[in-house]
C-alpha cells in the first residue's frame, strides 16, 4: 500500500467544461475538517489561460507541470467530434510515462484514448458518446454501462456526476471510507453510488416515494447484521424475486444479491476502520457470518485483505 499521492494537477484547455474542471478542484482543493493525515496539493496546469464554458482559467503552471504530478485529472471536453489538442495529448502520455495516476472525466476519455494509455483496457466516458470512443479507439473496451473504472494507474468516469463518483473514489482509495464519507457529507452527495449510468439513460430514477425499493432499501441497510437473503428482500417488497430482480437492475444497475454484497463489504470496512473489533466481530456485524467468508469477498472486491486494510486505513 503506497503512501498518499499528495500532488494534483488538473489539466486544463480551450474547450474544457468547467463543471468536471471545478468539481475537481473542489474535491482535492480542500482538506475536510480534522483530518488525521496530510490532504493533496492541487495546481491547473494549462499552456495560456483558457476559457471553460463561460470562465476564463488562469493557470499555476503549463502543461509540463502535470509531468511532476502524482495524479493527473483531465476535466472533459466539449467537442469530441474534434481531435483532443495535440499539446494536452502529449502531456499527459507524458505525465503517465513519468508514473503519474492518469484520471479521465466524461468525455476527457478521448484524451486518454488518444495518448494511447486506454489501449487493451476497459473504460467508459459519457453514455452519449460511448459509440464514438469505442468506434475511433478500437482497441478499447469501453463500457456505456458503468460510472468510473480504475484500472490502478488509469481511471475513467461516465459523464457529469458520475465524475464526483470517481472522485470520491479516489479519495476513498487513498485515504479510506471513514474520509470519503466526510468529504461526500461536505458536498451533500451520496459517498457512493450502486449501479451504472445505464439507469440514466432513458429513464431517469424515479423519486424515492414513487419507486418501489423507496422503503426496502433504508430497512436493508438498518438489518446488514441480519442473515438476508434475495427471497427476504422479495417477501418484504410484496413481490416475486424474480419481479424484484427487474426493479433493482432499473433502479441500482445491478442485481439484490450484488448490491447487498457491496452494502457488506462496505459496513466492513466502516468498522475496521473506525473500530477496534476482530474480524470475527466485524463479520458478524456486515452479515457476513464467518471471519473466512468476510475475507474472500473482502479480498476479491478490494485486491487486498480485511487486516491489510485496516493497518492502511485505521483512523
Amino acid at each position: 500500500m503506497s503512501p498518499v499521492p499528495r500532488s494534483v494537477a488538473v489539466a486544463a484547455t480551450d474547450g474544457m467544461l468547467h463543471f468536471e474542471l471545478a468539481l475537481a478542484y473542489e474535491v482535492f482543493g480542500s482538506a475536510p475538517a480534522a483530518l488525521p493525515g496530510p490532504w493533496y496539493d492541487v495546481e491547473v496546469c494549462g499552456s495560456r489561460a483558457v476559457r471553460a464554458g463561460r470562465f476564463l482559467v488562469e493557470p499555476d503552471r503549463g502543461l509540463d507541470g502535470l509531468a511532476d504530478a502524482a495524479t493527473v485529472i483531465v476535466p472533459a471536453l466539449v467537442d469530441v467530434d474534434q481531435d483532443p489538442p495535440a499539446d494536452l495529448v502529449e502531456a499527459v502520455r507524458t505525465a503517465h510515462e513519468s508514473g503519474a495516476r492518469v484520471v479521465s472525466l466524461c468525455t476527457g476519455a478521448f484524451v486518454l484514448a488518444a495518448a494511447g494509455l486506454l489501449d487493451g483496457l476497459r473504460a467508459t466516458t459519457h453514455w452519449a458518446h460511448t459509440d464514438e470512443l469505442a468506434a475511433r479507439y478500437p482497441d478499447v473496451t469501453v463500457d456505456p454501462d458503468v460510472l468510473y473504472v480504475d484500472n490502478g494507474s488509469v481511471l475513467t468516469s461516465a459523464g457529469k456526476a458520475a465524475a464526483m463518483d470517481l472522485c470520491l473514489h479516489l479519495v476513498r482509495r487513498d485515504h479510506g471510507s471513514a474520509v470519503a464519507n466526510v468529504v461526500a457529507r461536505r458536498l451533500v452527495v451520496p459517498p457512493h453510488r450502486a449501479g451504472g449510468q445505464a439507469q440514466f439513460v432513458t429513464t431517469p430514477v424515479p423519486a424515492q416515494d414513487d419507486h418501489p425499493l423507496g422503503d426496502l432499501l433504508p430497512w436493508v441497510m438498518r438489518r446488514l447484521d441480519q442473515p438476508l437473503t434475495v427471497e427476504d428482500l422479495a417477501r418484504r417488497a410484496n413481490m416475486s424475486s424474480r419481479h424484484l430482480a427487474r426493479h433493482f437492475r432499473s433502479v441500482t444497475g445491478t442485481t439484490p444479491l450484488q448490491w447487498l454484497q457491496a452494502q457488506r463489504v462496505r459496513r466492513a470496512q466502516e468498522l475496521l476502520e473506525t473500530t477496534d473489533d476482530s474480524v470475527d466481530t466485524i463479520a458478524s456485524a456486515a452479515g457476513m457470518g464467518t471471519a473466512t467468508t468476510l475475507r474472500r469477498h473482502f479480498h476479491r472486491t478490494l485486491g487486498v485483505p480485511p487486516d491489510a486494510y485496516r493497518r492502511t486505513f485505521r483512523s
